[in-house]
């Protein structure tokens, strides 16, 4: 019964989607010539693959770029299977079709323990979960960005559409020449036969566009590949060099009017009354307009002027009173409280068990129990929330940074009133993303701004202030965890249960309000990280407590998988430390079973030195942690400095699957680590009469370059499909850092950050 419950909270309100399809084929991702936007002198042969005149290959783009390399790594799947160089590749925003839905992201909210999804033949229910959430992704065929989920998803239907150009191009070049395709030679996007005879992919598109597509068509063996697995330069990086690239930011258009946000400083309050009089005086203003609380937004009102800067003194000088959202002031103190009392007065849901936890309890010699929290964080990209929009002639057109432009598109056309064919989205550059721009609130923003605008484009801006104040939050969670230890010393049962917000739910209901189901059902992003553990232990109960605290939350870099990797490898530490076992050691032994773990642990250990002498002052914290399908394990070298943290090196092994893109593997472990100490050292959101403190740099501060350490990353070799690399290395900082200062001062830490 709990396996059911979970897979409908994946499936959520699509499981009606199940009655009257369930025995038809998947749909095909292939898609037709027709599927790509037309464009003059290309012809395209699928609806990933357009090949222009002078051979240059057109790519599909339905990924949103933040700086993870996305662009890069699936340009470098097809160069590879057209064998062209990458520079022959670019990229065109891929339209509305179905067939560019991330499937691999819903397969990814499956709950199953991954011990027993990955095993060479999975239960029954395993194969039943994905097989049904598979054929419902394809069917809604939802485009989105996030879950570290875009090479892996791209990894089979990606590589198969470029063979099949791939094929249909050298099948156009051996009827031209009256010979077998199998004398064809392909270099560089140039077709050869030994009779001397060549051309270029533009010389033979048209032929292949037109002839009958191939019916067997396999990818390159894994010994051909010349691209995968090799460092390839970024294509985005030179157009963020010379400063061509465009963010949202930069978007201009003709006739364009900035607006600049005030929204409620209370989460989820309103305006009782606004006296705008001395900014309309204002030169270079233009108006006001108020706003909705749209798409989880914070109702306020913004104002429109000439530029920015016009638009942001004038809604300085604005006078507004505000109100109290209707059930009463947000306060992260008495939250924190609730989240306690929960855990003691409620069970909550049964994630996953093994064995007989309470019998085992019983049994014990003693107990160990630690209660661990996390506050709510921001997301802080760099680039703040913005949105271009322009609604004339009964359409509407949007320039925004985001991750999901299906949602963009349909808030939009909500806002405007018209139908979604009328809406047309141009995805910018991110300028960070973290799962805030999963949200759509300031595209709604943007477009009842634009409907005020007199057909004129309006570029809506947040200022840092209203950015910090105004998020979709990381959940404040707590956990409380027991383990059993007998009569020897040995653990013989561990018990997680935890208790914070869901974010599935709200954010289902928020951005996508069609598939929001009448209920929630258990969300599986709440206890990731908690009831995954790749542990032996004998007995396990791992449970969860959802909560609706009122406060707006948010996907945040790796989600649950942020908080709890730091509340189970902290406590794993607790416990190699109550039974007198080195930390290294202690995970070793309850790894025996679950080799992949094992040799990311043991690569990470290695190369860290475990175990070796260290410049006096300093000492190693371990950690180990699978999330998005990859396992990841770091050992961070620390001292304290005046008091304060100081981490010098943090050595990274990986085990993501095929490595697609060697430098964006490292780049990526980078991110992650100076993204995951910052939010160890520093970060937390208060909120207070519905307040939140922090707001901006100052008081919301960042790892700056001098204090960042050395990262060194290393990975498993590996022939399995790709796995997450954007997220992965986030969760195990915090916990290797906090175990790290207990070796230097005996001092547990079990709450976050770690530096204030």
């Amino acid at each position: 019964m709990k396996r059911r419950t979970l897979i409908l909270s994946a499936l959520g309100a699509t499981g009606a989607l199940v009655v009257g399809w369930g025995v038809m084929p998947a749909r095909s991702r292939l898609g037709t010539n027709a599927t790509m936007l037309p464009t003059e002198g290309d012809v395209a042969l699928n609806g990933w693959i357009k090949i222009a005149k002078d051979g240059h290959v057109i790519l599909a783009m339905p990924r949103s770029e933040m700086g993870q390399g996305v662009h890069t790594g699936l340009a470098v799947l097809v160069a590879e299977e057209l064998d062209v160089p990458l520079s022959k590749v670019k990229l065109e925003q891929a339209g509305p079709d179905k067939i560019y839905g991330n499937v691999a992201m819903f397969l990814g909210a499956l709950p199953f323990h991954p011990l027993e999804a990955e095993v060479e033949s999975p239960s029954t229910g395993v194969k039943l979960g994905h097989w049904m959430v598979g054929k419902i992704a394809r069917e809604l065929g939802i485009s989105v960005t996030g879950g570290s989920s875009s090479l892996s998803d791209a990894w089979e239907p990606l590589r198969m559409v470029a063979a099949s150009a791939r094929a249909a191009l050298v099948g156009a070049a051996a009827n031209q020449w009256g010979v077998a395709a199998n004398e064809i030679l392909v270099q560089d996007g140039v077709v050869r036969h030994a009779s001397g005879k060549s051309a270029h992919y533009g010389e033979l598109v048209a032929a292949a566009a037109a002839g009958t597509a191939p019916q067997t068509v396999a990818p390159k063996d894994r010994k051909d590949w010349k691209l995968i697995g090799k460092s390839s330069q970024r294509l985005d990086i030179p157009a963020k060099i010379n400063g061509s690239a465009q963010f949202g930011l930069d978007v201009r258009v003709p006739g364009l009017v900035f607006a600049s946000v005030v929204m409620c400083p209370m989460l989820g309050g309103t305006a009782a009354s606004i006296d705008a009089k001395a900014a309309l005086a204002m030169p270079g203003v233009e108006k006001l307009v108020a706003l909705d609380a749209l798409a989880g937004a914070t109702a306020g009102f913004a104002v429109v002027g000439k530029t920015t800067w016009h638009a942001r003194s004038a809604a300085q000088a604005v006078q507004a009173q505000w109100t109290q959202r209707a059930e009463g002031p947000l306060d992260s103190g008495r939250i924190a409280q609730d989240l306690t009392a929960s855990l003691k007065a409620e069970s909550g849901f049964t994630f996953y068990e093994k064995g007989d936890a309470a019998k085992a309890e019983g049994a014990a010699g003693r107990l160990l129990e630690a209660t661990y929290i996390a506050p709510y964080l921001a997301h802080a990209t760099m680039e703040p929330q913005n949105c271009t929009a322009r609604v004339a002639d009964g359409k509407v057109e949007v320039w925004a940074p985001t991750q999901m432009p299906g949602a963009a598109r349909a808030v939009a056309a909500k806002v405007a009133g018209v139908d979604e064919d009328k809406v047309t989205v141009h995805v910018t550059l991110l300028g960070g993303g973290f799962g805030r721009r999963l949200d759509v609130d300031f595209v709604a923003q943007a477009v009842q701004v634009a409907m005020q605008c007199s057909g004129r484009a309006v570029q809506v801006a947040w200022s840092r202030e209203e950015d910090t104040t105004h998020d979709f939050y990381r959940p404040m969670h707590i956990a409380q965890l027991r383990a059993s230890i007998d009569a020897q010393g040995s653990v013989n049962s561990l018990r997680i249960k935890s208790a914070g917000d869901a974010i599935s739910p709200r954010w289902m209901a928020r951005t996508l309000p069609a598939l929001s189901g009448p209920f929630d059902t258990p969300d599986k992003t709440t206890a990731e990280g908690l009831f995954d553990l790749p542990y032996g232990f004998a007995n396990q109960h791992m449970a969860h407590v959802a909560t609706r605290s009122g406060v707006p939350v948010g996907f945040w870099r790796s989600v649950g998988h942020s908080h709890n990797a730091f509340f189970s490898e902290s406590f794993i530490d607790e416990l190699a430390h109550e039974t007198k076992h080195d930390p290294l050691e202690f995970r070793r032994a309850l790894l025996k079973d679950a080799p992949r773990y094992l040799a990311v642990l043991n690569l990470a250990a290695d190369k860290a030195g475990w175990g070796k002498p260290l410049p006096a002052g300093h000492a190693h914290g371990i950690a180990l942690h699978e999330s998005f399908n990859s396992i990841v394990a770091q050992v961070a070298e620390v001292s304290l400095q005046e008091g304060k943290p100081r981490v010098h090196r943090v050595v990274c092994a990986v085990d993501c699957g095929t490595v697609i893109n060697a430098e964006s593997v490292k780049q990526q472990m980078e991110s992650a680590v100076v993204f995951g100490l910052t939010a160890a050292l520093y970060s937390r959101i208060d909120i207070k009469d519905g307040v939140v403190q922090q707001t901006s740099f100052p008081n919301y501060p960042m790892v700056m370059l001098a204090q960042a350490p050395v990262v060194q990353t290393y990975w498993v070799e590996s022939t399995r499909a790709p796995r997450g690399v954007g997220e992965p290395g986030v969760p195990p900082l915090a916990p290797a850092l906090s175990n790290a200062l207990f070796v230097l001062n005996g001092k547990r830490y079990r709450s976050l950050p770690l530096g204030i």
